[in-house]
């Protein structure tokens, strides 16, 4: 990969390098290859809304990467920096996402090239509604052909404007809910969506704290417990992240980088603190803990155990990647490391946990709200509380013996209340994804180590998804 080493490649490009280097260690037939590699189709769509006296054009795509399988999942996101070539690119990381964490979908991805911060909310459901109702009707929104979810730019709100745009056209469609994914609770939504992707890149961490032998690739040992991180990006992922990390796992969390700068200190940083700074001041200037850096870029270079860019695509690049001195990354973003910047990285033996993995979370969960769109009926609703009489049983059984024992014999202070409790939605939606992650990691970390020719996380884990994928259009007769 000697071109990366003096130009810098696009987002797409780093994508299809990064293929490249998997499939050139896998016996796929060309045609096949080929097919898997191509985007199946781009729609671009020029529409107009009438906004403050005059009709404004808006820009959009939907891109289908791959229907090996059906429907298609990726989200939609909004900014000024979508393009074809972005959207394609996010939509084939979809395709090799769900097959790792085995969600059976295909890779979509759609976006509207608009600052949403630039509008008013009535204007942005005018604008979000027509580009739904524009996508909708070419069936590139629908439950069983295209279901898209929020992503950069876009939220729990964009998402019920779009299911309700979709019901509006299709009144007879029993499933009509099911045709997005990333909606609020009360619209069709699930417990635990709007964490999924942060508690994804939790889990993510955890798993690979569980494996010693590749702990010690990347030059560290013990547990999550007092490591340092560094995350790039307090959005929702990055906030997520952060948060569970340090007050679930006793993580430090000594760097947050924000558009206005970065906030510094080695003793960690109050992560809801500085949210709550963030929304209400714009950004992380003025914040009272910590020390400011204007130069936020340069603390990704800063000493650390742990770097967390969870928020654009290529901030770790040809320019900078000969100066991150974490010794792992977790890519909660997509496409944070350029081509060019991961062979910089793995030579220097910096371990990556890649962005399709590493940010799963989100489209495993998004799975789940469709499987609950599709059942009309919540999690749990039907075992919880023959779970919990099952549980009281063994509790009666046990206070029994505690009787006839006395003092001999107790049981610990809030067993009984804590194993009684039959779980909710939002702990069966983590549970789920707790498993996802753990399996999708294994089936990762096994070819990595299986094979002498796979030399880093990234490439094992395309491996693992365009096996998956190559086995799926195998199975359709191709």
């Amino acid at each position: 990969m000697s071109q990366t080493s003096t130009k810098e490649p696009s987002f797409r490009e780093s994508v299809d390098l990064m293929f490249n280097r998997a499939v050139a260690l896998m016996d796929l037939p060309p045609g096949l290859e080929e097919k898997i590699r191509v985007c199946n189709a781009t729609y671009t769509v020029r529409f107009g809304v009438r906004l403050r006296g005059q009709i404004q054009t808006f820009t959009g795509y939907r891109s289908v990467h791959s229907e090996h399988m059906e429907p298609v999942k990726g989200g939609i996101r909004y900014s000024l920096g979508v393009n074809q070539d972005e959207v394609e690119a996010l939509a084939a990381l979809m395709t090799y996402k769900c097959a790792l964490v085995e969600a059976p979908f295909g890779g979509s991805k759609g976006g509207l090239c608009i600052d949403p911060r630039q509008y008013e909310e009535h204007e942005l459901e005018m604008i979000t509604r027509r580009f739904a109702y524009e996508l909708a009707k070419r069936d590139l929104i629908h439950p069983s052909q295209n279901v898209p979810a929020p992503d950069m730019g876009t939220g729990e709100r964009e998402m019920a404007w779009i299911a309700d745009q979709y019901a509006r056209m299709n009144t007879t469609d029993i499933n009509a809910r099911a045709c997005v994914t990333g909606k609020p609770p009360h619209a069709g939504g699930i417990a635990g969506r709007v964490e999924a992707t942060g508690r994804g890149v939790q889990f993510a961490l955890r798993e690979f704290f569980r494996h010693p032998a590749d702990v010690a690739v990347a030059n560290l040992s013990g547990s999550l417990r007092d490591k340092r991180i560094v995350v790039q990006g307090l959005g929702n992922v990055g906030y997520h992240a952060a948060k569970f990390l340090s007050q679930e796992d006793g993580a430090k969390i000594t760097g947050i980088i924000e558009r206005d700068g970065a906030l510094s200190d080695e003793r960690g940083l109050d992560v809801d603190a500085v949210q709550a700074w963030i929304a209400n001041h714009g950004g992380v200037k003025g914040f009272a803990d910590g020390t400011y850096v204007e130069d936020g870029a340069s603390v990704l270079e800063q000493e650390c155990d742990i770097l967390i860019p969870a928020a654009l695509e290529g901030v770790i690049n040809l320019s900078n990647a000969d100066r991150i001195k974490a010794p792992l990354i977790i890519e909660a973003a997509n496409g944070p490391v350029t081509a060019g910047g991961d062979e910089i990285l793995r030579n220097k033996g910096c371990v990556i946990i890649p962005d399709m993995y590493a940010n799963a979370g989100g489209v495993t969960v998004s799975y789940f709200e469709w499987v609950k769109n599709l059942s009309h009926i919540r999690f749990g609703r039907m075992g919880r509380r023959q779970e919990e009489s099952r549980h009281q049983l063994i509790v009666d059984e046990l206070e029994r013996l505690n009787a006839h024992l006395g003092d001999a014999w107790s049981m610990t202070p809030d067993f009984k209340e804590k194993y009684l409790r039959g779980a909710d939605e939002l702990e069966l939606v983590r549970s789920g994804l707790d498993d996802t992650m753990r399996v999708a990691y294994q089936a990762i970390s096994r070819v990595w180590h299986a094979r002498d020719d796979c030399a880093d996380l990234r490439t094992a884990a395309y491996l693992v998804a365009i096996d998956r994928v190559a086995t799926s259009y195998r199975a359709k007769g191709l």
